[in-house]
């Protein structure tokens, strides 16, 4: 069972972060680094992806962004952070940064290739993809449409984790987050 927490603000140091103990023969991800790096990939990514679904909806819509979908999309941040958590096993702990842009959730646990990119790719289509489909199929649903175009464009680092495990990890490995990078590893029974 998934127990949530608060953890409050991320002061820039991985080694306040509730982290796995590293598995024997783990192996890095190839990502950033450091957080501020991780930070200024995740918002170049973000801008594009904006650029992109923010110019679809202007093109279909031919409207402003909807007020009240704005308003949604700011709101979702937090739920989005619970999608992520309830596919966590036991204790998930959520820290904001939001000077930086940051809101993201870590825990001990371990996922399969897939269930690691499920979990991160839930939210999106939760309150990205779904509300920007059907907005595609009825562009006067402005509402659907800027929720679905600002979440999208908010899961970024969700698209950059699903990216690394889909193209790093060996289909039999489990990965697992200490500090604020992802490592996978070939469980023992798996050998």
């Amino acid at each position: 069972m998934t127990k949530f927490h608060f953890a409050g603000r991320y002061n820039d140091d991985p080694k306040s972060l509730i982290t796995h103990e590293h598995e024997p023969g783990y192996v890095p991800f190839k990502e950033a680094p450091t957080m501020n790096k991780l930070a200024v990939v995740m918002n170049s990514i973000a801008v594009v992806i904006a650029f992109v679904v923010l110019a679809i909806y202007f093109v279909l819509a031919r409207a402003p962004l909807n007020m009240l979908g704005t308003l949604a999309s700011i709101i979702a941040l937090v739920p989005h952070e619970f999608l992520h958590a309830i596919c966590f096993e036991g204790d998930v702990y959520m820290y904001e940064n939001l000077k930086k842009g940051m809101l993201f959730v870590v825990g001990p646990g371990t996922f399969s290739k897939f269930g690691f990119i499920f979990m991160s790719m839930l939210p999106n289509i939760v309150f990205g993809f779904i509300p920007f489909i059907i907005f595609l199929f009825d562009h006067s649903n402005t509402f659907m449409g800027t929720l679905g175009a600002i979440s999208i464009a908010s899961g970024a680092g969700d698209y950059y984790n699903a990216y690394n495990a889909l193209t790093q990890m060996p289909d039999n490995a489990r990965t697992y987050l200490n500090g604020i990078n992802n490592y996978w590893y070939i469980p023992s029974d798996s050998k």
